[in-house]
């Protein structure tokens, strides 16, 4: 019997090389080549690659294909909906990942519960009364029927199949032919047309190509588990995240009752789109107030707190920002930065230094997002600023005071996306004060709110040192 055949494939971007190396010669990623079986050629008669059309091979023009708007279908909790863009797309494929733990299961579970319910409640049409899918490849039906019990959802006509296996999970699905199918995990289906061990990646990418070619042939929305590898990225191939039209992260501590949903990739809608959901005994709720959840509760002002104005996706947040400034006990300062981009600080604490004569390089500096939550826009540097300024004079903030604003190497103070909006929101939640860049001052006055624009840095910390006189 001939020796099977092997080859060292990227866990990162698929790539393959026939002897193991350190790093991939495509994607440049570190200790990601792995040892995978070489799988038999696909039989000629095999449909594996069919086009996703009726008719292929034939060019169109634009103008004759006419594109069809189809309603969103909603799942019953806003914020699952509001990341997705309204609600699910029909033969839409969306691909969610998080840490153990975190949820996604149980989200995934109320969601269907709710479309389930409401597609028994309406004419579900040609559809088998709208039937909406939950397959898992992780736990059995009686395990999910209990944690449906445990959330104390509604009895209702959601149909479970526990399989892992892509061609009998292919089948029902095509008998059934749902309006919401979920695979509860991609990792754990596999294949028979492949040897290689579910969760591989060879297993992994076709099994994720072949359910995203039955939801764009059969209009089915496609809902895929991912698991995340120990840096908090989806496991498997990076092709897996180019297949799907859409991708969302669950995040959120473990020991915290709070989870944040949020969009990296949307065909459909908008990206970088945030969700919130408190975790309770019935399961996970919607959030209708979250900037509530990053403003620290404080008795008192204290120093080295500032409130950001951030924006996620279409929705404007208010943010703690926290510092603290200590003596250095060490020849080399620290700098640390949680939920915030680590390699912005140190250039802040430069331009600080150079612009506005303030001098932090024998001090300790910390910088903290309160509530867990992950800012990557540079509007946020000028918050950072304030912050460590506060806390290196040990004097608080004016209470009421918002802030946002990028800052340059060169001292300016530029804009921020959407300054209406975080204006009209710091508002709304009792905020009389903010100061912005000056291209972000309104025309026209909002009412309770008194807005100071600035354009340097040095002009800013000047009118900081003026609210608190």
């Amino acid at each position: 019997m001939a020796k099977p055949k092997s080859a060292f494939v990227c866990t990162e971007c698929g790539a393959q090389a026939l002897r193991w190396q350190g790093q991939c010669p495509q994607c440049q990623a570190w200790n990601t080549m792995v040892e995978t079986l070489l799988e038999p050629a696909a039989p000629a008669s095999g449909s594996r690659f069919a086009a996703l059309a009726g008719v292929s091979g034939r060019l169109q023009s634009l103008a004759e294909l006419a594109p069809r708007e189809e309603p969103r279908q909603p799942t019953g909790l806003d914020e699952f909906d509001r990341v997705l863009g309204g609600g699910l797309v029909a033969g839409g494929v969306v691909l969610i990942g998080g840490d153990p733990g975190i949820g996604k299961s149980t989200l995934l579970l109320q969601a269907l519960s709710n479309l389930a319910a409401l597609s028994a409640s309406a004419d579900g049409g040609s559809r088998a009364d709208g039937a909406v899918v939950y397959v898992s490849g992780e736990e059995s039906g009686e395990q999910v029927a209990l944690r449906a019990q445990r959330l104390q959802l509604p009895p209702s006509t959601l149909q479970m199949l526990a399989e892992i296996n892509l061609e009998r999970i292919l089948h029902s699905l095509r008998e059934v032919r749902p309006r919401v199918a979920v695979i509860d995990s991609i990792q754990t289906v596999y294949s028979e047309a492949l040897q290689s061990a579910p969760g591989s990646v060879a297993q992994v990418r076709e099994c994720a190509a072949q359910l995203t070619r039955f939801a764009k042939q059969s209009g089915t929305s496609l809902i895929l588990v991912g698991h995340v590898t120990k840096d908090g990225t989806l496991a498997g191939p990076r092709v897996l995240e180019h297949i799907v039209d859409t991708v969302l992260y669950f995040e959120g501590d473990t020991h915290s009752s709070f989870r944040l949903i949020r969009a990296f990739k949307n065909r459909f809608g908008a990206v970088n789109e945030l969700g919130v959901f408190a975790m309770t005994e019935r399961g996970l709720r919607g959030v209708s107030n979250p900037s509530a959840l990053f403003l620290s509760q404080h008795s008192q002002q204290v120093a080295g707190s500032c409130v950001l104005v951030t924006q996620e996706g279409t929705r404007p947040l208010l943010v703690e920002i926290q510092a603290l400034v200590d003596s250095a006990q060490s020849p080399n300062p620290r700098r640390l930065s949680v939920g915030l981009e680590p390699t912005r600080l140190a250039m802040l604490l430069a331009v600080m230094h150079r612009h506005a004569g303030i001098v932090c390089f024998d001090q300790d500096v910390f910088v903290n997002a309160v509530g867990g939550v992950k800012i990557a826009e540079p509007a946020a540097d000028l918050a950072i600023l304030f912050a460590i300024q506060s806390s290196l004079r040990d004097r608080p903030l004016r209470r009421g005071l918002a802030v946002f604003g990028e800052v340059g190497l060169a001292g300016e103070i530029r804009p921020a996306p959407r300054g209406q909006d975080r204006l009209k929101e710091a508002a709304k939640l009792g905020f009389d004060t903010a100061i912005v860049p000056r291209a972000n001052a309104p025309r026209q006055a909002i009412e309770g709110l008194r807005v100071i624009a600035v354009e340097r840095v040095e002009e800013a910390l000047e009118q900081l040192r003026t609210l608190e006189d």
